[in-house]
């Protein structure tokens, strides 16, 4: 296997993990662990399940440094296509990876709440149950605003697979889409929540793009050679 198409390969087992280890807490703590409008439940499922809520605070981290690693060998197999938006695609994973990572600690403090740590004795236990409901639901909203960055750095990265001649030109426009996707839904999050389900439906598909982008990454690897560096002023 030469040098570019093991680039390639390693790119994409990197996102798989990435994007699993990033992913499955995201899915799995809002619907198995946090009941809707009820506390009580809420601190009670996390208590009884906290190794593996921890597990989940950790798995969020590993997806974070996993996903440096990724866009650093993207970058690598790239940057060869033009430099500009290759740099582009890295700053903007660098901005999303400490919002994503500093967002852990409102689970963290959560979970202090709910251990009622001395300090804390001024609160009383429905109180602690609430606040500990306060901060998983910022967490949710920090997750909001790190997908406006996890959305936009597909924009340059979109752009670079059309013009790299190597990867399908139709995987870029699926990456750019799932750009617009993931945007708007942030954004509709922010601004507009009362539409909020209905923009999520409408973006679930192209939001797809880069599980395609992933899987030709692992299964095929490229085609032929990345393009001579172009430096665009």
């Amino acid at each position: 296997m030469n040098p570019t198409r093991r680039t390639a390969r390693i790119a994409g087992a990197l996102y798989l993990l990435s994007a699993a280890a990033a992913g499955v807490p995201l899915l799995y703590v809002p619907s198995a662990l946090i009941v809707p409008d009820n506390a009580v439940a809420t601190a009670k499922n996390i208590l009884v399940s906290e190794m593996v809520f921890r597990a989940c605070i950790v798995s969020e981290l590993v997806g974070a440094i996993l996903f440096v690693l990724l866009v650093r060998t993207l970058y690598r197999l790239l940057n060869g296509v033009d430099k500009t938006y290759a740099s582009l695609m890295v700053a903007l994973v660098l901005v999303s990876v400490p919002v994503t990572s500093l967002n852990t600690l409102n689970d963290i403090v959560a979970l202090t709440l709910l251990h009622g740590a001395t300090f804390l004795s001024v609160f009383d236990r429905p109180q602690r149950d609430a606040l500990a409901m306060l901060f998983l639901g910022l967490h949710g909203e920090g997750i909001n605003l790190a997908n406006i960055f996890n959305g936009l750095w597909l924009f340059p990265f979109g752009i670079l697979v059309m013009r790299s001649g190597f990867i399908p030109r139709i995987l870029g426009i699926l990456l750019i889409a799932d750009c617009c996707a993931l945007v708007a839904v942030s954004l509709t999050a922010l601004l507009l929540p009362a539409y909020l389900e209905i923009v999520s439906r409408v973006a679930i598909i192209p939001e797809l793009g880069e599980l395609w982008m992933m899987g030709w990454l692992l299964i095929r690897g490229i085609r032929g050679q990345p393009l001579p560096a172009v430096v665009r002023i």
